[in-house]
Protein backbone atom coordinates (compact mmCIF):
# COMPACT_ATOMS: atom_id res chain seq x y z
CA UNK A 1 0.00 0.00 0.00
CA UNK A 2 2.73 2.25 0.79
CA UNK A 3 4.63 2.13 -2.15
CA UNK A 4 1.34 2.25 -4.61
CA UNK A 5 1.09 5.67 -2.87
CA UNK A 6 4.69 6.62 -3.32
CA UNK A 7 4.64 5.85 -6.96
CA UNK A 8 0.77 6.72 -7.82
CA UNK A 9 0.57 10.04 -9.84
CA UNK A 10 -1.86 11.09 -8.24
CA UNK A 11 -0.36 10.84 -4.54
CA UNK A 12 0.56 15.04 -5.32
CA UNK A 13 -3.19 15.78 -4.79
CA UNK A 14 -3.52 13.76 -1.22
CA UNK A 15 -4.22 16.09 1.33
CA UNK A 16 -1.92 15.38 4.61
CA UNK A 17 -2.76 16.30 7.61
CA UNK A 18 0.72 17.47 9.86
CA UNK A 19 -1.27 18.33 12.90
CA UNK A 20 -4.54 16.70 13.70
CA UNK A 21 -7.31 18.92 15.53
CA UNK A 22 -10.76 17.65 15.39
CA UNK A 23 -13.55 19.65 18.29
CA UNK A 24 -16.29 17.40 17.71
CA UNK A 25 -17.62 17.49 14.18
CA UNK A 26 -15.29 20.64 13.03
CA UNK A 27 -12.11 19.48 11.63
CA UNK A 28 -8.99 21.84 12.24
CA UNK A 29 -5.97 20.36 11.41
CA UNK A 30 -3.29 21.18 10.06
CA UNK A 31 -2.69 20.10 6.70
CA UNK A 32 -0.23 21.10 3.20
CA UNK A 33 -3.04 22.92 2.25
CA UNK A 34 -2.68 25.25 5.12
CA UNK A 35 1.46 25.34 4.52
CA UNK A 36 0.39 26.44 0.89
CA UNK A 37 -1.95 29.57 2.03
CA UNK A 38 0.47 30.46 3.92
CA UNK A 39 3.05 30.44 1.38
CA UNK A 40 1.01 32.59 -0.80
CA UNK A 41 0.12 35.04 1.99
CA UNK A 42 3.72 35.19 2.29
CA UNK A 43 4.68 35.67 -1.20
CA UNK A 44 2.02 38.20 -1.61
CA UNK A 45 3.20 40.14 1.46
CA UNK A 46 6.80 39.89 0.23
CA UNK A 47 5.92 41.26 -3.17
CA UNK A 48 3.82 44.29 -2.04
CA UNK A 49 6.22 45.32 0.50
CA UNK A 50 9.32 44.77 -1.67
CA UNK A 51 7.28 47.23 -4.12
CA UNK A 52 7.06 50.46 -2.19
CA UNK A 53 9.10 52.79 0.25
CA UNK A 54 8.88 51.79 3.81
CA UNK A 55 9.38 55.16 5.18
CA UNK A 56 5.99 56.45 3.50
CA UNK A 57 4.79 53.44 1.78
CA UNK A 58 4.80 54.74 -2.02
CA UNK A 59 5.89 53.50 -5.49
CA UNK A 60 9.65 54.31 -6.42
CA UNK A 61 9.62 56.48 -9.71
CA UNK A 62 12.04 54.43 -11.00
CA UNK A 63 10.66 50.73 -10.68
CA UNK A 64 12.34 48.26 -9.00
CA UNK A 65 11.81 44.49 -10.11
CA UNK A 66 9.23 43.86 -7.58
CA UNK A 67 7.36 46.91 -8.54
CA UNK A 68 7.76 46.71 -12.13
CA UNK A 69 6.40 42.89 -11.74
CA UNK A 70 3.27 43.89 -9.77
CA UNK A 71 2.65 47.19 -12.28
CA UNK A 72 3.01 44.57 -14.81
CA UNK A 73 0.12 42.10 -13.41
CA UNK A 74 -2.02 45.33 -12.10
CA UNK A 75 -1.91 47.02 -15.98
CA UNK A 76 -2.95 43.43 -17.15
CA UNK A 77 -5.83 42.49 -15.21
CA UNK A 78 -6.75 46.45 -15.60
CA UNK A 79 -7.07 46.20 -19.01
CA UNK A 80 -8.63 43.06 -19.13
CA UNK A 81 -11.47 44.13 -16.91
CA UNK A 82 -11.70 47.80 -18.63
CA UNK A 83 -11.93 45.64 -21.82
CA UNK A 84 -14.54 43.14 -20.67
CA UNK A 85 -16.56 45.31 -18.72
CA UNK A 86 -17.36 49.50 -18.88
CA UNK A 87 -14.24 51.98 -17.24
CA UNK A 88 -16.66 53.20 -14.48
CA UNK A 89 -18.06 49.30 -13.67
CA UNK A 90 -14.73 47.83 -13.93
CA UNK A 91 -12.95 49.69 -11.77
CA UNK A 92 -15.43 49.09 -9.42
CA UNK A 93 -14.82 45.69 -9.09
CA UNK A 94 -11.23 45.39 -10.25
CA UNK A 95 -9.94 44.56 -6.93
CA UNK A 96 -11.97 41.57 -6.72
CA UNK A 97 -10.52 40.21 -10.23
CA UNK A 98 -6.83 41.22 -9.38
CA UNK A 99 -7.15 38.93 -6.06
CA UNK A 100 -8.71 36.51 -8.48
CA UNK A 101 -6.10 36.22 -10.71
CA UNK A 102 -3.30 36.77 -8.07
CA UNK A 103 -4.48 33.97 -6.01
CA UNK A 104 -5.10 31.61 -9.07
CA UNK A 105 -1.79 32.94 -10.27
CA UNK A 106 0.51 31.71 -6.93
CA UNK A 107 -1.48 28.58 -6.48
CA UNK A 108 -1.26 27.26 -9.87
CA UNK A 109 2.74 28.23 -10.27
CA UNK A 110 3.46 27.08 -6.04
CA UNK A 111 1.94 23.53 -7.21
CA UNK A 112 4.50 23.20 -9.95
CA UNK A 113 7.48 23.37 -7.03
CA UNK A 114 8.60 19.73 -6.69
CA UNK A 115 6.87 17.98 -3.45
CA UNK A 116 4.34 21.19 -3.20
CA UNK A 117 0.67 21.05 -3.57
CA UNK A 118 -1.62 22.27 -6.01
CA UNK A 119 -4.76 23.61 -4.44
CA UNK A 120 -6.76 24.32 -7.70
CA UNK A 121 -5.87 21.02 -8.78
CA UNK A 122 -9.30 19.81 -6.73
CA UNK A 123 -12.70 20.47 -7.85
CA UNK A 124 -13.84 21.81 -4.57
CA UNK A 125 -11.54 24.64 -4.42
CA UNK A 126 -12.27 25.83 -7.80
CA UNK A 127 -16.32 24.87 -7.47
CA UNK A 128 -16.21 26.87 -4.57
CA UNK A 129 -14.38 30.15 -5.77
CA UNK A 130 -16.79 29.51 -8.74
CA UNK A 131 -19.76 29.22 -6.61
CA UNK A 132 -19.48 31.93 -4.32
CA UNK A 133 -18.69 34.32 -7.46
CA UNK A 134 -21.68 33.04 -9.26
CA UNK A 135 -23.99 33.84 -6.50
CA UNK A 136 -22.49 37.26 -6.04
CA UNK A 137 -23.09 38.48 -9.60
CA UNK A 138 -26.93 37.01 -9.28
CA UNK A 139 -27.44 39.31 -6.34
CA UNK A 140 -25.83 42.05 -8.01
CA UNK A 141 -28.08 41.45 -10.73
CA UNK A 142 -31.50 40.90 -8.57
CA UNK A 143 -30.59 44.41 -7.11
CA UNK A 144 -30.10 46.16 -9.97
CA UNK A 145 -32.51 44.85 -12.36
CA UNK A 146 -35.38 43.66 -10.17
CA UNK A 147 -37.39 41.21 -11.63
CA UNK A 148 -36.28 41.83 -15.52
CA UNK A 149 -32.84 39.61 -13.87
CA UNK A 150 -35.38 36.89 -15.25
CA UNK A 151 -35.11 38.38 -19.04
CA UNK A 152 -31.64 36.54 -18.73
CA UNK A 153 -33.56 33.86 -19.82
CA UNK A 154 -36.47 34.63 -22.50
CA UNK A 155 -34.56 36.72 -24.97
CA UNK A 156 -36.52 40.22 -26.28
CA UNK A 157 -39.28 39.19 -29.37
CA UNK A 158 -38.98 35.50 -28.47
CA UNK A 159 -42.70 34.12 -29.20
CA UNK A 160 -44.50 32.04 -26.75
CA UNK A 161 -43.86 28.81 -27.88
CA UNK A 162 -40.25 29.28 -28.81
CA UNK A 163 -40.24 30.61 -25.30
CA UNK A 164 -41.32 27.15 -23.72
CA UNK A 165 -38.27 25.80 -25.62
CA UNK A 166 -35.50 28.28 -25.08
CA UNK A 167 -36.31 29.50 -21.02
CA UNK A 168 -35.55 25.65 -20.00
CA UNK A 169 -32.04 25.81 -22.31
CA UNK A 170 -30.93 29.00 -21.17
CA UNK A 171 -31.80 28.21 -17.09
CA UNK A 172 -29.37 25.11 -17.62
CA UNK A 173 -26.90 26.86 -19.70
CA UNK A 174 -27.24 29.70 -16.91
CA UNK A 175 -26.66 27.20 -13.96
CA UNK A 176 -23.92 25.15 -15.07
CA UNK A 177 -21.84 28.48 -15.51
CA UNK A 178 -20.30 27.89 -12.47
CA UNK A 179 -19.62 23.98 -12.80
CA UNK A 180 -17.73 24.74 -16.43
CA UNK A 181 -15.76 27.77 -14.33
CA UNK A 182 -14.79 25.16 -12.03
CA UNK A 183 -14.16 22.43 -13.85
CA UNK A 184 -11.91 23.75 -16.71
CA UNK A 185 -9.49 25.03 -14.01
CA UNK A 186 -9.18 21.86 -12.02
CA UNK A 187 -9.10 19.76 -15.09
CA UNK A 188 -6.02 21.39 -16.78
CA UNK A 189 -4.71 21.48 -13.50
CA UNK A 190 -4.33 18.00 -12.87
CA UNK A 191 -3.99 16.83 -15.69
CA UNK A 192 -0.78 18.51 -16.51
CA UNK A 193 1.13 18.29 -12.78
CA UNK A 194 -0.37 13.82 -13.84
CA UNK A 195 1.68 13.98 -17.02
CA UNK A 196 4.58 15.54 -15.40
CA UNK A 197 4.46 12.93 -12.53
CA UNK A 198 3.81 10.33 -14.87
CA UNK A 199 6.92 10.90 -17.12
CA UNK A 200 9.36 11.17 -14.49
CA UNK A 201 8.41 8.28 -12.76
CA UNK A 202 9.21 6.76 -15.59
CA UNK A 203 12.23 8.22 -15.65
CA UNK A 204 12.97 6.92 -12.14
CA UNK A 205 12.28 3.58 -12.56
CA UNK A 206 14.37 3.06 -15.91
CA UNK A 207 17.19 4.11 -13.65
CA UNK A 208 17.02 0.54 -11.59
CA UNK A 209 17.28 -0.94 -14.58
CA UNK A 210 19.91 -3.27 -16.28
CA UNK A 211 23.02 -1.35 -18.09
CA UNK A 212 21.31 -0.47 -21.55
CA UNK A 213 17.84 0.99 -20.40
CA UNK A 214 19.37 3.14 -17.55
CA UNK A 215 21.01 5.33 -20.38
CA UNK A 216 17.34 5.88 -21.49
CA UNK A 217 16.18 7.13 -18.29
CA UNK A 218 17.14 10.23 -19.98
CA UNK A 219 14.50 10.75 -22.53
CA UNK A 220 12.07 11.59 -20.41
CA UNK A 221 13.82 13.98 -18.03
CA UNK A 222 15.25 16.54 -21.32
CA UNK A 223 11.57 15.74 -22.26
CA UNK A 224 10.25 17.20 -19.04
CA UNK A 225 11.98 20.39 -19.62
CA UNK A 226 9.91 22.04 -21.99
CA UNK A 227 6.61 20.29 -20.73
CA UNK A 228 7.32 22.05 -17.14
CA UNK A 229 7.99 25.02 -19.46
CA UNK A 230 4.29 24.41 -20.95
CA UNK A 231 2.60 23.75 -17.77
CA UNK A 232 3.96 27.14 -16.81
CA UNK A 233 2.52 28.86 -19.66
CA UNK A 234 -0.65 26.91 -18.92
CA UNK A 235 -0.76 28.20 -15.14
CA UNK A 236 -0.59 31.55 -16.09
CA UNK A 237 -3.26 31.00 -18.95
CA UNK A 238 -5.90 29.57 -16.60
CA UNK A 239 -5.80 32.10 -14.29
CA UNK A 240 -5.89 34.63 -17.34
CA UNK A 241 -9.11 32.30 -18.21
CA UNK A 242 -10.70 32.32 -15.16
CA UNK A 243 -10.41 36.03 -14.50
CA UNK A 244 -11.55 36.40 -18.19
CA UNK A 245 -14.70 34.30 -17.86
CA UNK A 246 -15.50 36.35 -14.82
CA UNK A 247 -15.69 39.25 -15.98
CA UNK A 248 -17.88 38.32 -19.15
CA UNK A 249 -20.56 36.83 -16.61
CA UNK A 250 -20.30 39.90 -14.73
CA UNK A 251 -20.73 42.32 -17.59
CA UNK A 252 -23.85 39.80 -18.88
CA UNK A 253 -25.49 40.12 -15.72
CA UNK A 254 -24.79 43.80 -15.17
CA UNK A 255 -26.21 44.70 -19.04
CA UNK A 256 -28.65 41.97 -19.17
CA UNK A 257 -27.07 40.26 -22.25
Amino acid sequence: MINTILFSPLEQFYIIPFIDFNFKYVDFSITNITFVLLLIFFLVTTLLLGSVKQKDSTFYIIPNRWQTFLELVYKGVLSLVVTNIDKKTGQLFFPLFFSFFYFILCTNIIGLIPYSFTLTSHIIVTFTLSLFFFIGINIICIKTHGLKFFSLFLPAGTSFVLGLLLVPIELISYMFKPISLSIRLFANMMAGHTLLKVIAGFGWSLIDCSFPLFFIHYIPIIVIIPLFGLELGVALIQAFVFTTLCTIYLNDAIKLH
